[in-house]
């Protein structure tokens, strides 16, 4: 087996070329990816060199874990699902590059309980649930928030999950580019907020130096929960937190059940996808688009669109 597939090559250098693949196990489905999303966190890490090390990191990789398309094959124990519409988080199978995490390519092999099904019609806008999920599962472990730390698409994501579950936050941002799309909550800049009083604040500018500036909005007891993903070591001064009682938790990966509980908020309509996927392009302009994704303030996320390519 061969699929066409985006290639970090080295930090800077992305290629789109065939791999080949390891051909699928009884409990395998084979999809053909219709779409697939730029994560603006791990995979700007991943194409500037500055991801941290851990199992499974290295180049060359296939990036991506926001994939949708359609079950077209599958190992004999999965062929009941041939025919699905399918978000998949990505791949490990492929030969010649390692499948970190793996979803940017044409068409993916992997484990059938990782595949999720999804209702028609959602397009491109479905690679943005495993975002959705990431938001999901930090909310679900703790209170909701009442700040916001940056409104790219995982701020936006949890002020609109806070806004359907009652609460209405203040979202925080530095670039004139992204204050605007607000729905039942404010965006403002740090410096204009006069707020010291924030119970839940929760980090999703993946910016290092952030604890300090929310400590210092913070009423006493308060938690920051770190939501993003952050390659520089994270710092603050022990004194004004010590003051405040402070307490730091850190969302790490979604899980299946939060995938799951994000899909069923969309299909009812508690959950708005639209208007977060600003910038789309074939896959062959891969070696480009990650470029422009990183350095354009009003991309918000950038969708490859792998139909139709030979």
């Amino acid at each position: 087996m061969e699929t066409l597939a985006v290639v970090v090559e080295e930090p800077g250098r992305v290629a789109l070329r065939r791999l080949g693949m390891t051909p699928p196990d009884p409990t395998d489905l084979v999809v053909s990816v219709d779409y697939s999303g730029i994560s603006m966190g791990t995979e700007k890490l991943m194409y500037n060199g500055s991801m941290p090390m851990f199992p499974g990191m290295g180049y060359p990789l296939v990036p991506g874990y926001e994939a949708v398309g359609r079950v077209v094959d599958a190992g004999a124990e999965g062929r009941a699902r041939i025919g699905e519409t399918v978000f998949v988080p990505g791949s490990s199978k492929f030969i010649g590059a390692r499948g970190l995490f793996g979803g940017s390519a044409q068409t993916l092999v992997t484990g059938s309980a990782r595949v999720l099904s999804i209702p028609d019609g959602m397009g491109e806008s479905a690679v943005l649930l495993s975002l959705a999920a990431t938001a999901q599962h930090a909310l679900v472990g703790g209170a909701l928030p009442d700040l916001i730390i940056g409104h790219g698409v995982l701020g936006r994501l949890l002020a609109r999950m806070a806004v359907a579950a009652g609460q209405s936050p203040t979202v925080w941002e530095i670039n004139d580019d992204r204050m605007s799309g607000a729905e039942g909550y404010q965006v403002l800049r740090p410096e204009a907020d006069e707020r010291r009083d924030y119970r839940s604040v929760y980090d999703a500018s993946g910016d290092s130096d952030i604890i300090d500036p929310a400590v210092m909005h913070m009423a006493h007891g308060g938690e920051i929960v770190l939501a993003g993903f952050y390659s520089a070591p994270l710092h603050f001064n022990f004194a004004p937190a010590f003051r405040r009682e402070s307490r730091i938790r850190i969302a790490t990966e979604f899980q299946p059940d939060d995938l799951a509980a994000v899909i069923a908020m969309v299909g009812s309509g508690r959950l708005s996808l639209e208007g977060l996927v600003t910038n789309r392009v074939p896959a062959t302009d891969a070696p480009t688009a990650y470029g422009q994704a990183f350095t354009d303030p009003t991309c918000l996320k950038m969708v490859f669109d792998w139909r139709n390519i030979a």
